[in-house]
C-alpha cells in the first residue's frame, strides 16, 4: 500500500522542484512513484510495465532539462504517467484513464509540458526534428529530446526522420529506450541488431579512449586523417561485425551507449554531456519493463497494458464470459479458414495479443506474419502476397489502418487484389481516448472502388463474413468493436448473402437501420416501445458497400422515416451512404442519423462514450415515439 506520510512526491509540483532534492530523496521519490503507479493501475488498469521501466529515465530527463522550455517528446506516449506526476499532475494520477481524469497519453490540451500528443508509434523523432528546425529558424536556444522505444524502431517513419536528421545535422537528442519489447516481443532485423549493441558495453569506452589518444597526437593533417581511419577501425574492432555499433553514426548521429536506464547518476551525466554535442545524438538506454513490481517484470506482455489487478500479488481480475469477444471470434474464424485453405495467411503489425492472432499463430506458424509496428508495410506485403495467389488477412485496429491508407488505395484497391482487412476496435475505444478511436474507417474506405465493407452485429456473424470476404476475389473490410456485443439479442443470424441486409423485427412508420453492434441498441429500443402500432422495423444492414438498395426501396414505400445507427463519425459514414442513396434515387423518406458528431470522443468507459452521442436504447426509443407522434399528427392534418 502507498504510504502518504511525508512523501517526497508531495513536494514535487513542477520539475524544478527536483533541483532541491538530495540524492537519497531521489531514490525515495523513485520508489514512491512506482508505488503510486502500481496503486493507480491496480484500480484503473493502464500501461503499467512501460511506466515502471522509465522512472529513473524520466527523473533524469526532468532534472537535466528545463521543461517545458526544453522540449521532451514521447513516442507513443503510453509511458508518460511518470512525466505527468513530475509536472504538477501527481495528485490526479488516481484518475488516469477515467472519464474526466488524466489521459493515458500525452495531450497538448492537458498540460504545457505535453509538447506533442501521441498514441501511435514512431512519431517522436520526426516531431522533435521539426521542433529543432523551428528553434534554429527562430533563433531559440531550447534543447529538444525525443524518447523512442526499440519496438517503435520497426516503424518506417522513425527511419525517415533519422535519415532527414542526419542530413539536416540539427542539434537534438534521441533517447532509444530499449527494453526488448513493444507489446509482444519485438521482431525483425533491427531487434537482432540492437541485441548486438546490447552485448557490446565497452564500445563507447573503447572509442573514447582512442579518440583521446588521437587528440594528443602531434601530427599533421595527412597523418591525422590516417589515424582517423584508425579510429573507425578501432570502433569496428570492438565487434566481429563490420558495421556493428556504427549504423546510427553512419546515418549522421553520434551514438552513445548502451547505458543502464536505471542508473540515475549516469543518466544525468550522459544527458548533460549529450546536450553539449553538436548535431544529432542517439543515446541507447537499456531499461527493464515492469521494473520494481515483480508480477510486471515476470509477465511483461500482460502488464504492458493491463486491466485492474490485486495490488498485493498482481493477480488480474479477469471478467469471465461464456461468449467469445469479437476479436476471439475473428481468431477462431481465420484459423478455421486456414485449416481449409493453405492459401490463407494472417498478418499483424505488432498486435498479436490485441487482435488475438496469437491463437492462429500456434496453429499455423508458417502462415503467420508479425511485421512489427509497420502498418504500411503490412498492407503492401499483403498486396504482394495476393498477386502470387495467396489470400491475405490483415488483422489490424481501425485506428492503425489509417497509417497505411496510401497502401490500401494504391497497392490493394487500384490493383483490385483480394486482401481482407479485419478491423478490430472499430468504434469507440474506451479508456485509450481519441488516438485509438476507430471512428473514421467507413469514411476512408467506402469511397474506394471494388471495396466491400461489412460489419457483424454479433460475434457469430464474424466467421460467415470472413468466409464470404475470402471468396470475393477483391478487397474487403470487416469492422467490429472492442469487446463483446451486449448479449441481449443473440438469435442465430440468417445466412449471409452478398449485399443483403437482415430484417430483425417488422414494424411500421420508422425503420431503424443499424450497422454492426448498434443492432443491440435498435433491438433494445424496439423492446422499450410499448405500443405495437408504433414499434419500429429493425434492420441489421450488414453491408455498407454494397448497400441493400432493394430493401431500402421497399422500406421507403411503407415507412416515413429512416434512423441510421453507427459507431462511427457521421461525416462520410454509413448514415451518409444511406442519405446519399435516398437523395440520388428520390426516395420520399426523412432520414435521421445517429453517430459521432464533429467532436473528439475522450477517454471513458464505452457505454458512457456511446451514450454521449445518443447511442442508447432509451434515447432511441424516445426518438421513435416522437417520430410516431409527429407522423400521426401529420396524418390527421392530411
Amino acid at each position: 500500500m502507498v504510504n502518504n506520510t511525508a512523501m517526497v512526491l508531495d513536494r514535487i509540483n513542477s520539475p524544478r522542484d527536483l533541483d532541491s532534492l538530495s540524492r537519497s530523496d531521489i531514490d525515495a521519490l523513485a520508489a514512491e512513484i512506482r508505488e503510486q503507479l502500481v496503486s493507480a493501475c491496480s484500480k484503473n488498469g493502464g500501461h503499467l510495465g512501460p511506466n515502471l521501466g522509465v522512472v529513473e529515465l524520466t527523473l533524469a530527463l526532468h532534472r537535466t532539462f528545463d521543461a517545458p522550455k526544453d522540449k521532451i517528446v514521447w513516442d507513443v506516449s503510453h509511458q508518460v504517467y511518470v512525466h505527468k506526476m513530475l509536472t504538477g499532475r501527481a495528485k490526479r494520477i488516481g484518475s488516469i484513464r477515467k472519464g474526466g481524469g488524466l489521459s493515458g497519453f500525452a495531450m497538448r490540451s492537458e498540460s504545457a509540458y505535453d509538447v506533442f500528443g501521441a498514441g501511435h508509434a514512431s512519431t517522436s523523432i520526426s516531431a522533435a526534428l521539426g521542433m529543432a528546425q523551428a528553434r534554429d529558424l527562430l533563433g531559440g536556444e531550447e534543447k529538444v529530446v525525443a524518447i523512442i522505444g526499440d519496438g517503435a524502431l520497426t516503424g518506417g517513419l522513425a527511419y525517415e526522420a533519422i535519415n532527414n536528421a542526419g542530413h539536416l545535422k540539427s542539434n537534438f537528442i534521441v533517447v532509444l529506450n530499449d527494453n526488448e519489447m513493444s507489446i509482444a516481443p519485438n521482431v525483425g532485423a533491427m531487434d537482432r541488431y540492437l541485441g548486438t549493441l546490447r552485448s557490446k558495453p565497452l564500445f563507447n569506452a573503447a572509442r573514447e579512449t582512442l579518440k583521446d589518444v588521437l587528440a594528443h597526437v602531434p601530427f599533421g593533417g595527412a597523418a591525422r586523417k590516417a589515424l582517423s581511419t584508425a579510429e573507425e577501425a578501432g570502433m569496428r574492432f570492438v565487434s566481429s561485425e563490420p558495421k556493428t555499433a556504427v549504423i546510427f553514426e553512419e546515418m549522421g548521429f553520434r551514438y552513445v551507449g548502451p547505458i543502464d536506464g536505471h542508473d540515475y547518476d549516469t543518466l544525468c551525466n550522459v544527458l548533460a554531456d549529450a546536450a553539449k554535442i553538436q548535431g544529432p545524438v542517439l543515446l541507447h538506454v537499456r531499461t527493464v519493463k515492469g521494473k520494481g513490481f515483480e508480477p510486471a517484470e515476470l509477465d511483461k506482455r500482460t502488464f504492458h497494458g493491463v486491466g485492474p489487478f490485486e495490488l498485493e500479488n498482481g493477480k488480474i481480475e479477469f471478467k469471465s464470459s461464456a461468449r467469445a469477444t469479437f476479436s476471439e471470434a475473428f481468431a477462431d474464424a481465420v484459423t478455421v479458414a486456414a485449416d481449409k485453405d493453405r492459401r490463407v495467411i494472417a498478418i499483424t503489425a505488432a498486435m498479436p495479443d490485441g487482435t488475438q492472432l496469437k491463437r492462429y499463430a500456434k496453429k499455423h506458424p508458417e502462415r503467420y506474419f508479425d511485421v512489427g509496428i509497420a502498418e504500411a508495410h503490412a498492407v503492401c506485403f499483403a498486396a504482394g502476397a495476393a498477386t502470387a495467389g495467396m489470400k491475405p488477412v490483415v488483422a489490424i485496429y481501425s485506428t492503425f489502418l489509417q497509417r497505411a491508407y496510401d497502401q490500401v488505395v494504391h497497392d490493394v484497391v487500384i490493383q483490385d487484389l483480394p486482401v481482407v482487412f479485419c478491423m478490430d476496435r472499430a468504434g469507440v475505444a474506451g479508456d485509450d481516448g481519441p488516438t485509438h478511436m476507430g471512428l473514421y474507417d467507413i469514411a476512408y474506405l467506402r469511397t474506394l472502388p471494388n471495396m466491400t465493407i461489412m460489419a457483424p452485429r454479433i460475434e457469430a456473424e464474424v466467421a460467415p463474413m470472413l468466409q464470404h470476404a475470402l471468396t470475393l476475389g477483391s478487397p474487403a473490410a470487416i469492422r467490429y468493436p472492442r469487446g463483446n456485443s451486449a448479449g441481449n439479442h443473440l438469435e442465430t443470424p440468417e445466412p449471409l448473402v452478398h449485399g443483403r441486409a437482415e430484417v430483425l423485427r417488422r414494424g411500421r412508420g420508422v425503420a431503424l437501420l443499424a450497422l454492426g453492434n448498434t443492432c443491440d441498441v435498435a433491438l433494445d429500443a424496439y423492446d422499450l416501445v410499448d405500443e405495437a402500432s408504433t414499434k419500429p422495423t429493425v434492420v441489421n444492414m450488414r453491408f455498407v458497400r454494397p448497400l441493400d438498395e432493394a430493401l431500402l426501396f421497399e422500406l421507403a414505400q411503407t415507412h416515413r422515416k429512416f434512423i441510421t445507427l453507427e459507431e462511427h463519425a457521421l461525416a462520410g459514414g454509413f448514415g451518409s451512404a444511406v442519405a446519399e442513396f435516398a437523395s440520388d434515387r428520390g426516395l420520399d423518406v426523412t432520414i435521421e442519423r445517429i453517430g459521432v458528431p464533429h467532436i473528439l470522443i475522450q477517454h471513458d468507459k464505452q457505454p458512457a462514450q456511446r451514450a454521449s452521442f445518443g447511442l442508447s436504447g432509451e434515447n432511441l426509443a424516445a426518438r421513435v415515439k416522437t417520430a410516431s407522434v409527429e407522423q400521426a399528427s401529420e396524418a390527421r392534418r392530411a
